[in-house]
C-alpha cells in the first residue's frame, strides 16, 4: 500500500531516515563481519603452528560470550546511537578465534591404528581414493584403508598401472612422513616441493603415513565414486587420443593445459618452464582458469552481457569436469567465477564479500587449506589481483587494442605477476626476470591452444582422423610456446635465487593494500 505524506519535505525526510538507517545497519554488519571473518582466519592461522589443545579453544569462546552479553545488557536499545561498541567487536573477534581453533581440533581428530606399526611391515586392502600422479620415474597413489579408513600416500613404480577405485592388496613398511630440505616433485603452484613441511601438506589431505615400492596386488576394479571414476577414465582417453595426434613433449603440455592432465613432463622442460616463469600454466592450480573464462567474454563482448557470462562460467564448469573436479580445481572455479560476475557487473565490493564468504567456507570446510595449501593461497592471490589491480592497469594499456581481448589479456597478466610476486618469492626462492615478457607472450595464444587442444582431445573419441586437424592446430600453437619458453630460460640472465621471508611478504602485501586503498578512494562502488 502506498503512503502518502503529509508534505513533500516530510517524505523526503522520511526517506532521508531510512537511508542513514540503511547505512548504519549495514555498516554495523560489515565490522560484525569483518571481526568474525579475521578471528576465525587467525584462530585457524595460529592452531596449524601452535597446538593450544580444546580448553584453549573453549576458553575464548567462553569469554567471548561474556563480553558479547556484557554488551547485551549494557548497550542501548538502538544500536544506530552507538554501532562501534568495542567491547563486542572484541567478543565476537574471541568467540571467532575460539571457534576457529576448534574447527582445526576437530579436523585434526584422526584414527591412531597405525601409530604403533610405524617403522614395521604391514598388509593391508584399500582402494585408491584420488586419480594418480604419474611423474617420470615413480607414481603417487593415494590408498584409503578399508577398515580403519586411513590414508596411505604411496610412491610405486609406473608399473604395473593401477587406476581409480581399484582395490589393491599392499605389503610394505609403515613410515611416517618427515621433514628435510630434500626436493620432491613440483606442486601445485609450480615450485618445487620440498619436504621440509612434507607432513603439514600432506595432512592438509588427511594424509599421515606413507609407503615406499611396497609390494601390490590388484583385487578388484570399479571401487570408489561412479561419478569420478567416470570423469577420470574419460580424462584418462581424452589425455590418450592426445598421445596419439600429437608428439611429446607437445602433448604432455596440452594435456597439462586443457584438464590438468597429471602425467609429467620431462623434468628439464619444468625447469625451462619455471626459469621462464610460467609453470603456473600446466600444473592444476586454476592460476590461469579466470584468465581464459575472460578472454570467452571479451570474444562473445559484442553478444549480450548474459551470454557471455553463461559461456564464460559453462567454459570453467567444463574444465573443472574435465580435471576430475578436484578440490584444487573447484576453489579456483569458484573464484574465477566471482572474477566473471565482478567485471561484468562492475559490483566491485559486493564481490569482494562474495570472495570472502567463499574463502570462508573453504577454509571452514577444510581448515588446513588456510596455511598448508599452496594453491589456495595463490588463486585467492590471483582473483583478488584480477578484481582490484586489473582495472587499474588496464587504464594504463590504451596503447594495446581491445580487439580479441588482448588489452584485457595484458592487463590480467601484469596485474597477477605483480601481485603473486611476494608469495611466490616467499614459496619458491626463485625470481625469473623474463616472467613478464614470456606471460605476455605465451598466454595470448593460450586460449586458442586450449580450444583447438580440446577439440582435438574429443573428437578424437569419435575418430583420429577428424581430429587430426585440430590436433596440429593445437600443435602449431603448443610449438610456438614451448618455443618461446626455451628460448628465454637459456638466457643467462633468465632467473635468480632470492628468497624472502614470511614477515617481509606480509609487509609488502601491506603495502600493496594501502596502495589499492588510495587508488580506489575515488573510485565509484
Amino acid at each position: 500500500m502506498k503512503i502518502a505524506y503529509p508534505c513533500p519535505r516530510f517524505a523526503r525526510a522520511r526517506a532521508h531516515t531510512y537511508d542513514f538507517q540503511n547505512f548504519v545497519f549495514f555498516h554495523i554488519m560489515n565490522k560484525l563481519a569483518v571481526a568474525l571473518l579475521i578471528g576465525f582466519s587467525a584462530g585457524v592461522g595460529i592452531r596449524s603452528f601452535l597446538d593450544f589443545g580444546w580448553s584453549f579453544a573453549f576458553l575464548f569462546i567462553f569469554l567471548g560470550l561474556i563480553l558479547a552479553g556484557i554488551f547485551r545488557l549494557k548497550a542501548d536499545s538502538s544500536l544506530a546511537d552507538k554501532p562501534y561498541k568495542f567491547v563486542l567487536l572484541i567478543g565476537l573477534f574471541f568467540l571467532a578465534f575460539g571457534l576457529g581453533i576448534l574447527r582445526y581440533e576437530i579436523k585434526e581428530i584422526k584414527s591412531a591404528t597405525f601409530e604403533n606399526q610405524v617403522g614395521s611391515k604391514i598388509s593391508f586392502q584399500g582402494i585408491i581414493i584420488d586419480e594418480p600422479e604419474e611423474k617420470e620415474n615413480y607414481t603417487r597413489l593415494i590408498t584409503e584403508e578399508e577398515k580403519t579408513k586411513n590414508k596411505i600416500l604411496i610412491v610405486s613404480r609406473r608399473y604395473p598401472e593401477f587406476h581409480y577405485g581399484d582395490r589393491i592388496e599392499v605389503l610394505g613398511k609403515l613410515e611416517k612422513p618427515v621433514d628435510s630440505d630434500a626436493p620432491t616433485e613440483t606442486s601445485e603452484v609450480g615450485a618445487p616441493t620440498l619436504r621440509r613441511g612434507w607432513p603439514a601438506y600432506l595432512a592438509k589431505e588427511d594424509i599421515y603415513y606413507e609407503m615406499f615400492y611396497p609390494q601390490m596386488k590388484l583385487i578388484s576394479t570399479g571401487g570408489g565414486s561412479w561419478l569420478k571414476r567416470n570423469l577420470f577414465n574419460i580424462k584418462e582417453k581424452f589425455i590418450a587420443n592426445l598421445s596419439t595426434i600429437i608428439p611429446e613433449p607437445n602433448a604432455g603440455y596440452l594435456a597439462g593445459l586443457t584438464i590438468g592432465g597429471k602425467r609429467a613432463m620431462p623434468g628439464d622442460l619444468q625447469e625451462e618452464f619455471r626459469k621462464a616463469g610460467i609453470i603456473h600454466v600446466v600444473v592444476l592450480s586454476g592460476y590461469n582458469v579466470t584468465i581464459v573464462a575472460s578472454v570467452i567474454m571479451s570474444i562473445l563482448r559484442g553478444l549480450p552481457l548474459y551470454v557471455g557470462m553463461t559461456f564464460g562460467i559453462l567454459g570453467i564448469l567444463l574444465f573443472s569436469l574435465m580435471a576430475g573436479a578436484s578440490a584444487t580445481v573447484v576453489r579456483a572455479s569458484i573464484m574465477a567465477c566471482l572474477v566473471l560476475l565482478s567485471r561484468a557487473t562492475g559490483r566491485i565490493y559486493q564481490i569482494t564479500a562474495a570472495l570472502l564468504a567463499a574463502g570462508f567456507l573453504m577454509v571452514f570446510h577444510n581448515p588446513k587449506i588456510l596455511c598448508f595449501d599452496a594453491s589456495f593461497q595463490l588463486s585467492f592471490l590471483a582473483t583478488l589481483a584480477l578484481i582490484y589491480v586489473s582495472p587499474h592497469i588496464e587504464k594504463r594499456l590504451s596503447f594495446i587494442p581491445k580487439k580479441f581481448g588482448i588489452r584485457e589479456i595484458t592487463g590480467a597478466t601484469i596485474s597477477t605477476q605483480i601481485f603473486v610476486l611476494p608469495f611466490l618469492l616467499y614459496k619458491m626462492g626463485l625470481f625469473s626476470v623474463v616472467s613478464l615478457p614470456v606471460n605476455l607472450l605465451v598466454l595470448i595464444f593460450v586460449p586458442a591452444t586450449m580450444f583447438f587442444g580440446f577439440l582435438a582431445g574429443i573428437i578424437g573419441f569419435i575418430s583420429y582422423l577428424l581430429a587430426t586437424p585440430f590436433g596440429w592446430i593445437a600443435y602449431v600453437f603448443s610449438a610456438y610456446e614451448l618455443w618461446i619458453v626455451n628460448l628465454f630460460s637459456k638466457l643467462p640472465f633468465a632467473a635468480f635465487s632470492i628468497s624472502i621471508s614470511f614477515w617481509l611478504m606480509l609487509v609488502i602485501y601491506a603495502i600493496y593494500v594501502i596502495a589499492l586503498l588510495k587508488l580506489n578512494k575515488k573510485r565509484p562502488t
